[in-house]
This record gives structure tokens, C-alpha cells and sequence, in this order.
């Protein structure tokens, strides 16, 4: 385990012990092997004064919401350590009535709701606690001999706490278990299935001892030739329709749209590929705590997608059944992750962040797994203890508590000519939705255009049909699928008249404006029929209606575009696609309006830039935002059963009218 301190920086906080104990924190939760997102937590037990400056000795422990990896002093709740303490006493306590009186206890209302585990970290007689799920332990422990294994490393340096369920039980159990223990010989607890704990009066002393116990556990399964895994540089490809219509199956299972993060590492083929992975990977999680990201077990993907996610549902419903005692809501039935033979691991979220933890905590799943395997034979915990804390009352509770989600999160959207004017617009419309998207552009600004949003920016020629399609598997081999397309790249040639038109402004409109459209169309038609309430919008133009004199070859291509455009609504209605078109005018915020041009048309008009730009009969300006809200309304339910629509946004042109 590698020692992160560093005495210059930790000298900053000497005289903080809150400041301290945030540092000593970002240490552990930079180590992938000891915490993953949001798990495990801290505490400093500190003297402060209230309000009416009394001394109080008060429990800083992480607070809910807050990640060890970046958690500063403001992510610690402040709670009254005698109130912790007396909760300890009592006999019995609800987790519900545990969190209400916790939350009575704080010192500042506004700081975020202690740890579940606020009880425990306030009967533990040290200053600075630390408690992680690292892997190695956690390894050790879910094997049938684990608890012998965890004596042989430790000796008497540990209390081991048999696994019981998270929250006032186990701070009970350890009040029960310290009657008959001298804290002063400990220098940490291990708890069975759960994790490990450290503590010291000193926090470089307790995050030393943290690393060191760790690393004993290292060198354990070092020792007992366990730590090598397997791996397989060859596999066969994702066949990306089908990774569609798995996400697709799952989403309708999850009841909201899911996207897929697929690991096809050579770790991931090699453990897909285990004679007995269909017996290993569904025994259990790694800690009861995953269980809310990832339930219980994965889907195995074998034979027809239907079929085996139903068969999932069908498993999810006789554990839930099997568990409930009637008082209980169901959660979605649908998977977390899967493990697909010979192609690697799926994992599933309604979010990039959540598919990403997910799918961190599988990594770390998969290797705990055959660690455990070496050691002779991986063993979770039986499915009701894993049942008790999915269905944690305080899990219960959240469910009445949550919120409205964004009308796209889940779902993934393309966006043509997306580093300018009307298709960077409607990518920053789709990532206010929640949308993924997949961007593409000739202009290479487009690769960092949206760096951390949930967006791959492409160079891509929209012309360039190979181009598309490797953009476009790029793209569904990223998020799982397809569901909304926004066909906008497109150009304005200059102003020709027929008679002096020339072959290479004709073909390149055409080439732009309409075939490239149709190639797009076509190639995203087989992933549309596996989307999620699938729709297309083309950006027309004004011209298609109200075309005029010097652009023939702008307003002939548009006005193909918009007949196949009509064709592709009826053509895809059978398949639950709607195609719809908006037609745009005086859209002076994109590229090809530069100043220069804005104020010749405006001067050719008799008419100052700000007439021209409000040349229209309710006398408003149109923006590129303008038209990628609604490029964004047709993509949703407000136009859920439309399609073949033309819809011009430019104020009202009386050509139009």
C-alpha cells in the first residue's frame, strides 16, 4: 500500500483537527483498492463551542452525499457526541428514529446528514476512526474459512465483528463486544462481509495503521498465490445491434432509459469466459453495500436478449417475494451489470456517472471474485442478508422522497454539425435534458468542445459515409444505443442564379444538404429501431417553402431533404420512429453569418443589422437556442404522437404563411 502523507502539507493542519481529518480522508479515498465512490468513512472526535460559546465535544463524520476521494471540512456533520453515545444504550432503536435523532444532534442544520454509522464511530475510544471495504480484506472475509483466515494475518491486533446488518445493530453488536476487549491492544476491527476499521488518537498514526492492516491482507493473498488474474488479449466483437436491443430490453425492465458502459478489457473477456462464471458472479456482491448500485446479482446473457431478461425479472421477483414481509415496495427489476461470454462486462445506468460506478465497482467485483476463488472458494453472504439492506428502511424512505429526473437522462442522442450555430445548441439543449450525445463535426474543435459533459466529440465528415458509420458505432459502443438523431449539418452556398451555376456548388449542396442526410438516416436506422421512444428531427429551411431567386442549389437540396424527410415518417412509423422537420429562418448566431455578410443583406435591404435581424412579422430575433429548444420539445413526449410535421420557427414569414 502506498503511503500518500506527506508532512509539509499535513503541517497546514495541525492546529485543525477538522482540516486534518479531511486530508487524512482524501488520502484513503484516492486509493481505488480501499474506497469506491462514496463508500467507507471517517470521523474526528473534536471540542468545539456552541452558539452561546460552551465547550461541547462533538462527532465530525462524513456526511451522506460526500466522496473520501475530494471531501473537504464542509463534508463532515457535526454531531453532539453524548447524544451518539446514549443512542448506543438503548435497546432497540429504528435506523429512521437513529437518523431523526442524529439530525436533531448537529450543530449546524445545514451541514449534510451523518453517516448511518455516526453510532459506531462515537463508541470507538479513539479520536481519528477510519473505515474502508478494501479489497483485499473483503476478500478474505467472503471465503468459508474467512474469519480463520482474518485471525491467522491479525492475531489478536483486530476485533472481528461478525457480519450484521449496517447502522444501530452493529453498533450494538460492538457495545456488546467491547465489555470483554482492551481497546488499548486493538489497532483495528474487521468487520465479516463489510469492511475494515482503523483508529488512533493521532490521524497519521490511524491512516499508517489503515494502510499497514491493508497491506498485510496484500501480502496474505500474495503469499497464497491468489492475486494473479487472468487475462485474454483476443475476443470476439460487440455485436453493437445487439448491444442495443440489450440496453433497450433492460430500459423497458427499469421502467426509464438506461445507458450501457461496456469493458471488453482483456480482465473483463478472461472472467467472462471462466467454465464457472455463471456460478461465481451470481453468488452475491462483494459488500452489502453495492447492493444498492448494482443488486445482487448480474444478468447472464445467454441465448435470446428477450428471453434472458425476462428470465432476470422472473429471478429478481421470486428473491423479492421470498424476502418481502408484505410491507415492502418492489425497486425496478431490472440488472445493474451483466456478463456477456467471450465480449466482457455490461454495466447499466440512467446517467455516464452512475454506468461508471457501476462498472468500477465490477471491475473491483471481478477481481475480489477470483482472489476469493484461489483462497478456496468465494462466498457472499446468503440473499436475505443482502435483501435487508436493498431494502433498508432509509432506502424505503428515499424512494418517497426522489425527485423529478431530466426528461432525456438515459438516453442518447447524435448531433450533426454540432461545433457551431443550431448543432452546438441543441447539444447544449439535449445535456440540459440529461441526453448523452454523440457530436460530430468537420471542424476537429469538436474533440473538446464539451470536455467533462457526457459528450464524444468526433471529427467526421458527414459525407464521408465510412466516416459516419465508424463515428456512429464509436458512438454506440459508448453509450449503449441510439434514440434521438438531429440532422443539421448542412452549408449555404453562395447566391448563383441557374444560368451561371456551376457543377461544384450544385453537387456540393446536394452532397451536403440532402445525401449526406439519407447516409446518416440509413445508418442509424437499425439502432433507432432499438431506441427508447425514437425520434428524428431534420433542420430544414425556410427555403423549402418560400424558396427564392440565386439559390436554386440550397433550396433544390433542402427541398429533397424535406420530401425524404416526409417518405422516412411513414416509412419508420411501423417501427415507433417519428421523423419531424423544423424549418429555420434568419438564424444570424452560426457560421455562415459573419458580420461582414449580416450587414451587405442588411445594407441590400435597405434595412440596419437590427432590422434584418428582426425582419419578421413579430419582430424577433431567432437564435440558434431558439431552434434547438424545439429540436429538443419534438424529440420528447410534447410531440410523442407526431410525426411527418414541418414546423417553421422564424418569427412568421408571410411567404411561409
Amino acid at each position: 500500500m502506498k503511503n500518500l502523507w506527506d508532512d509539509h502539507e499535513a503541517s497546514r493542519y495541525i492546529d485543525d483537527p477538522l482540516e486534518l481529518r479531511a486530508y487524512t480522508s482524501r488520502l484513503i479515498g484516492q486509493d481505488e483498492d480501499l474506497v469506491l465512490h462514496g463508500g467507507g468513512n471517517t470521523s474526528v472526535k473534536a471540542v468545539t463551542a456552541d452558539f452561546f460559546g460552551d465547550s461541547l465535544d462533538v462527532l465530525y463524520v462524513k456526511g451522506s452525499g460526500w466522496d473520501l476521494g475530494d471531501i473537504e471540512a464542509a463534508g463532515f456533520a457535526p454531531v453532539k457526541l453524548d447524544v451518539l453515545k446514549r443512542m448506543a444504550q438503548l435497546d432497540s432503536l429504528s435506523d429512521t428514529d437513529m437518523v431523526t435523532q442524529q439530525r436533531a444532534a448537529m450543530l449546524d442544520p445545514g451541514a449534510p446528514n451523518p453517516s448511518v454509522e455516526a453510532v459506531l464511530h462515537a463508541i470507538i475510544p479513539y479520536r481519528y476512526v477510519d473505515h474502508t471495504h478494501a479489497d483485499a480484506v473483503v476478500s478474505i472475509t467472503n471465503t468459508s474459512n474467512g474469519e480463520e483466515r482474518i485471525r491467522e494475518i491479525y492475531g489478536d491486533r483486530v476485533l472481528i465483528i461478525p457480519y450484521v446488518m449496517p447502522g444501530f445493530v452493529l453498533s450494538k453488536k460492538v457495545v456488546e463486544l467491547a465489555e470483554h476487549i482492551d481497546w488499548g491492544k486493538l489497532e483495528g476491527m474487521v468487520l465479516m462481509n463489510h469492511g475494515i476499521f482503523s483508529f488512533a488518537d493521532d490521524a497519521k498514526l490511524s491512516y499508517e495503521r489503515m494502510l499497514k492492516l491493508v497491506g498485510e491482507a496484500n501480502d496474505y493473498l500474495a503469499q497464497q498465490n491468489a492475486l494473479e488474474i487472468k487475462i485474454v488479449t483476443g475476443h470476439e466483437a460487440i455485436e453493437l445491434p445487439v448491444l442495443a436491443r440489450i440496453r433497450q430490453s433492460v430500459s423497458k425492465l427499469a421502467g426509464k432509459a438506461m445507458l450501457c458502459q461496456v469493458d471488453d478489457s482483456p480482465e473483463a473477456i478472461a472472467f467472462s469466459l471462466l467454465e464457472n462464471v455463471a456460478d461465481i458472479a451470481t453468488r452475491g456482491p462483494l459488500t452489502p453495500d453495492h447492493v444498492i448500485r448494482t443488486k445482487r446479482i448480474p444478468m447472464m446473457l445467454d441465448g435470446d436478449v428477450e428471453q434472458t431478461v425476462a428470465a432476470y425479472e422472473a429471478d429478481y421477483r421470486a428473491y423479492f417475494d421470498a424476502n418481502n414481509d408484505g410491507t415492502l415496495t418492489c425497486l425496478d427489476a431490472a440488472p445493474r451489470w451483466a456478463v456477456w461470454p467471450g465480449r466482457g462486462v455490461i454495466s447499466f445506468g440512467a446517467s455516464t456517472k452512475e454506468a461508471g460506478i457501476i462498472a468500477d465497482i465490477v471491475r473491483h467485483t471481478m477481481r475480489c471474485i477470483q482472489w476469493a476463488e484461489s483462497l478456496g472458494g468465494w462466498q457472499a453472504l446468503p440473499a436475505s442478508d443482502i435483501f435487508e439492506v436493498e431494502y433498508w428502511e432509509l432506502e424505503q424512505a428515499k424512494l418517497k422522497k426522489a425527485g423529478s429526473t431530466p426528461l432525456f437522462q438515459g438516453k442518447v442522442a447524435l448531433v450533426t454539425g454540432a461545433a457551431s450555430g443550431i448543432g452546438k445548441a441543441s447539444v447544449e439543449s439535449l445535456l440540459a435534458r440529461g441526453a448523452a450525445v454523440i457530436a460530430l463535426d468537420i471542424d476537429p474543435a469538436i474533440n473538446g468542445l464539451f470536455d467533462d459533459k457526457p459528450v464524444l466529440g468526433l471529427t467526421c465528415d458527414i459525407c464521408d459515409a465510412d466516416a459516419v458509420r465508424q463515428s456512429l458505432e464509436q458512438g454506440i459502443n459508448r453509450f449503449g444505443g441510439l434514440d434521438i438523431v438531429i440532422s443539421n449539418a448542412g452549408i449555404f452556398p453562395s447566391s448563383l442564379t441557374i444560368a451561371d451555376m456551376d457543377d461544384y456548388t450544385w453537387k456540393s449542396s446536394i452532397d451536403i444538404n440532402l445525401t449526406s442526410h439519407q447516409q446518416l438516416l440509413t445508418l442509424c436506422i437499425p439502432y433507432l429501431r432499438h431506441g427508447l421512444d425514437a425520434a428524428v428531427i431534420i433542420i430544414g429551411s425556410k427555403n423549402v417553402p418560400a424558396p427564392g431567386p440565386g439559390a436554386s442549389a440550397y433550396s433544390a437540396a433542402k427541398a429533397g431533404l424535406n420530401q425524404l424527410v416526409r417518405i422516412a415518417a411513414m416509412e419508420l412509423a411501423s417501427d415507433g420512429i417519428r421523423v419531424n422537420t423544423v424549418h429555420p429562418n434568419a438564424v444570424f448566431d452560426t457560421a455562415i453569418w459573419t458580420d461582414e455578410v449580416l450587414s451587405k443583406r442588411a445594407t441590400h435591404y435597405g434595412l440596419s443589422v437590427e432590422e434584418y435581424k428582426t425582419n419578421n412579422l413579430l419582430k424577433v430575433e431567432v437564435t440558434s437556442h431558439d431552434v434547438a429548444e424545439m429540436v429538443c420539445e419534438m424529440a420528447g413526449p410534447l410531440f410523442g404522437r407526431t410525426t411527418g410535421a414541418q414546423l417553421p420557427i422564424d418569427g412568421g414569414n408571410e411567404r411561409v404563411i
